[in-house]
C-alpha cells in the first residue's frame, strides 16, 4: 500500500467533507499526475473509493438535518441510470480522450464561472444587509429557514447529465451538482449544500463504481490505499461543515472551485499552488477593504449570513 496515495486519499478526503466536491476533480488528476496511473484505472479506482466515502460524510449531515431530500430524489431519478449509461458510453468510444478532453474543459470553466458567482452573491448579500441596518431591520440570517420550492424538470436534468459525465470521467459527482444547485436553489443555505450534494453523490456514484467494477479498469491496490485516507479524512470533513458558519464553507467552496477549475483547464501544479497562495494572501486583503467601503467591520469574524466569503 503506498502510503502517499493514502496521504493524498486523507486530503482530498477532507475536502469532500468539508465542501461536497472536489473527489474526482482533484484525485483523478493526482492519480494520473503525481502517481502515473493510467488514466482508465484512475476513474476506475477513484469511483470505487468514492462509493465508499461519500456515505460516510452523508452520515454526518443526516445527523445534522442538513440536507434537502426532495432535491436529493430528483436528482437521483436522473443520475443513478445515466451514471450507469456513461461507463457504457465510455466503453463504446474506447479511450473517448477526445471527449473527455471537451467535458474536463467544459466543467472547468464552469467551476470557475461558480467560483466567480460565490463572490457575486456574497457581495449581493452584505448589501443588502447594509441597507437593512441603515433602514433599521433585522438582517437575514444565514441559518434562517428558507423555503426551497423543487423544480422537478431542471433537476432531473441536471441529475442525467450530471451522472453521465461521472460515469466517463469520475469527475462531477460533487463539483458539477455544486454549480448546478448554485444556479438552481440559490437560497440554499452553505450548510444545506454540502449536505445534500453529498448525499446525491451517493446512489450517483455507486451506480457508476458498478459499472466500472463490470466494464472499467478496478484495481483494489489502489483503491483500497485510498480509502484508507479518504474515509477518517471525509468524517472529519462533514464534521466541520456540518457546524461552520456559512463564511466558512463558502469561502472553502471558492478556493476548492478554483482549484479544480484551473486543474482541469490542464494549468501545471506549480502555476496552480502559485494562484492559490495568491488568493489567499490577496483576496483577504481586498475583501476587507470592500467591506470597508460598505460600512461592515473588518477585523471581526462576520456574523452568519452577512454575504461573506
Amino acid at each position: 500500500m503506498d502510503v502517499a496515495v493514502v496521504a493524498a486519499g486523507l486530503i482530498v478526503g477532507f475536502v469532500v467533507g468539508l465542501t461536497g466536491m472536489g473527489g474526482g476533480a482533484l484525485m483523478t488528476p493526482v492519480l494520473v499526475l503525481l502517481f502515473g496511473i493510467t488514466p482508465l484505472a484512475a476513474v476506475s479506482s477513484d469511483l470505487v473509493a468514492a462509493a465508499v466515502m461519500k456515505p460516510v460524510g452523508s452520515l454526518v449531515h443526516m445527523r445534522r438535518g442538513t440536507i434537502h431530500w426532495g432535491l436529493v430524489r430528483w436528482l437521483a431519478l436522473g443520475s443513478v441510470p445515466s451514471a450507469f449509461t456513461g461507463v457504457l458510453v465510455l466503453r463504446w468510444l474506447g479511450h473517448g480522450a477526445d471527449v473527455q478532453k471537451v467535458v474536463t474543459t467544459s466543467l472547468g470553466i464552469a467551476l470557475l464561472l461558480a467560483a466567480g458567482g460565490i463572490v457575486v452573491k456574497a457581495y449581493q448579500a452584505m448589501v443588502v444587509r447594509r441597507r437593512a441596518e441603515l433602514a433599521g431591520e433585522r438582517p437575514a440570517q444565514d441559518s434562517d429557514p428558507i423555503d426551497i420550492v423543487v423544480r422537478p424538470v431542471p433537476t432531473l436534468l441536471v441529475g442525467i447529465v450530471g451522472g453521465l459525465v461521472v460515469g466517463m470521467t469520475s469527475v462531477g459527482s460533487g463539483s458539477l451538482m455544486i454549480v448546478a444547485l448554485l444556479a438552481l436553489y440559490p437560497g440554499l443555505t452553505a450548510n444545506r449544500l454540502v449536505g445534500t450534494d453529498l448525499v446525491q453523490a451517493v446512489p450517483l456514484v455507486a451506480s457508476a463504481a458498478l459499472g466500472h467494477l463490470l466494464f472499467g479498469d478496478f484495481r483494489l491496490d489502489l483503491t483500497g490505499a485510498l480509502l484508507v485516507g479518504s474515509i477518517p479524512g471525509v468524517w472529519l470533513g462533514s464534521q466541520l461543515s456540518s457546524r461552520a458558519p456559512g463564511w466558512l464553507i463558502r469561502r472553502a467552496l471558492a478556493v476548492v472551485l478554483v482549484a479544480s477549475g484551473l486543474k482541469l483547464l490542464g494549468v501545471p501544479t506549480v502555476t496552480l499552488g502559485i494562484v492559490l497562495v495568491v488568493l489567499l494572501v490577496v483576496a483577504p486583503t481586498v475583501w476587507a477593504l470592500v467591506r470597508r467601503r460598505g460600512g461592515l467591520p473588518v477585523l471581526t469574524a462576520p456574523a452568519r449570513g452577512e454575504g461573506s466569503i
